[in-house]
């Protein structure tokens, strides 16, 4: 097999929306990192069948609403 055509897996922290923590193998970032989720399972109407309405985190969503607000033209 060659070299250096797999990715480089370690160990890597992962914390959930609502704080709780797992470690798991990953090839995001480099040994020890920690991922904070923004979407998970506890938290993605998805998963959880509720029809609150998702954070908005960053403006991401402001910005797609504002650049295609007249797309569908009115």
């Amino acid at each position: 097999m060659k070299k250096e055509l797999h990715p480089d897996y370690h160990m890597i922290k992962v914390v959930m929306t609502d704080g709780t923590e797992f470690m798991t193998r990953s090839t995001y970032g480099s040994e020890g990192e920690t991922l904070n989720l923004d979407i998970d399972p506890t938290s993605h109407p998805a998963w959880t069948g509720s029809t609150n309405q998702l954070l908005d985190r960053g403006g991401r969503v402001s910005r797609f609403k504002d650049k295609f607000a007249g797309f569908l033209g009115a």
